[in-house]
């Protein structure tokens, strides 16, 4: 009689592909597949494996060690959270299957369903400003340019097109996905001569600018995050002055900040939905998403609102910059469920889950995903 193997003890990439196929058959009976295939781009809030410990940014250099994934995989998955992201409740959702890190592809195997090109620590401005500005110690390399460019090359070598011609591929059944971009962007040059004023003007000019290169490619469903709250994460709670505090608690001149760069960003998704009136340009409000929770977190499940899960450093926050989550001396809560933070900057798998369910099924995006789920089932 063969021995049976234990869950855990098998390799994560068979945890990963036993776990999508059950998903899938559990599903695929009772909903038809709007989509053939999505690709994502955005940073670490996003990211589903294209970061690893050598490369992540360098205060969060430790995501392929445990307990990150150990909720649900059971594995680190170079996930940024216990488990799931957002995105991958979007690919839930949609009776999909988890997207691969378009860095650990393998060619003709695993992108049948789509890519996911965002990486951990990515910026919406390009890496040359940073360092014009002596702002690149720290700074991953990688942008919101930079996940263009890899997604150009991908539709090159399997497609066969350029990716830089509009009309090389049909992209009548694909989903675009834009998570959060340009938290980075604040943080990297937070201390420096540089206003915000500035970093808004090119973060989002930079991220309109790659929003119209894939509507020009003949993108017809874009949903595009907003900044969540940035001033409720306990890493700027760590760092902000005491007297720096907004009506819920958290840093007051952070969240003013996202704030007023998801305001100017609706105001040029709205340009593009005008230049381009045969898409449908989605915008979902993180902002309001995330306050929500924090103005009511016990409906959501939620007991801790500031404190990690998985860090280390005294009370309030459980946090240090110095022993953040993977190191030798921090420790996960038992809880994740019950946190809304997960390492100090990222956030958990359960909070990810009520951020999704606000997008997908609640009314904070504009217009609601279900209009775009219904054009698209009217348009074949």
């Amino acid at each position: 009689m063969a021995s049976s193997r234990s869950f855990s003890s098998l390799p994560i990439f068979v945890v990963l592909t036993i776990t999508t196929i059950c998903m899938i058959s559990s599903t695929s009976a009772t909903t038809t597949r709007l989509f053939k295939k999505i690709y994502a781009f955005g940073d670490s809030f996003t990211d589903t494996g294209n970061t690893k410990n050598a490369n992540g940014p360098s205060g969060f250099g430790h995501v392929s060690n445990a307990p990150y994934g150990s909720t649900f995989f059971n594995h680190s998955t170079n996930r940024y959270s216990d488990g799931r992201l957002v995105i991958d409740f979007v690919t839930e959702s949609l009776s999909m299957p988890y997207l691969p890190p378009y860095k650990h592809l393998k060619k003709g195997k695993n992108d049948t369903f789509g890519v996911n090109f965002a990486v951990a620590g990515s910026t919406a401005i390009n890496h040359a400003f940073f360092v014009r500005n002596n702002l690149s110690l720290d700074v991953t390399p990688q942008s919101i340019q930079s996940q263009l460019i890899w997604f150009n090359r991908y539709l090159n070598e399997s497609q066969g097109c350029e990716g830089v011609e509009s009309g090389c591929t049909d992209f009548n059944e694909t989903l675009f996905w834009f998570g959060e971009i340009g938290v980075n962007d604040y943080a990297y040059t937070l201390g420096s001569n540089i206003p915000d004023d500035t970093i808004r003007k090119l973060a989002i000019s930079s991220t309109t600018g790659v929003l119209q290169s894939l509507l020009e490619k003949g993108a017809k469903y874009i949903v595009v995050q907003g900044l969540p709250l940035t001033g409720c994460l306990p890493l700027a709670m760590y760092l902000a002055s005491p007297d720096n505090r907004d009506d819920i608690g958290c840093v007051k001149s952070a969240n003013n900040q996202s704030y007023n760069h998801n305001l100017v960003l609706q105001e040029k998704i709205q340009e593009l939905r005008k230049q381009y009136p045969e898409s449908i340009i989605v915008y979902a409000d993180y902002w309001n998403a995330y306050r929500a929770v924090m103005k009511n977190p016990s409906k959501y499940g939620f007991t801790e609102v500031f404190k990690v899960c998985c860090g280390y450093g005294e009370p309030p926050y459980n946090f240090s910059v110095y022993a953040t989550c993977g190191t030798p001396n921090a420790t996960a809560c038992i809880s994740p469920s019950h946190y809304i933070n997960w390492d100090g900057v990222h956030l958990t798998e359960a909070m990810y889950k009520v951020v999704s369910e606000m997008f997908l099924q609640g009314n904070l995006t504009q217009p609601p995903f279900n209009f775009l789920l219904e054009k698209k089932e009217k348009q074949g």
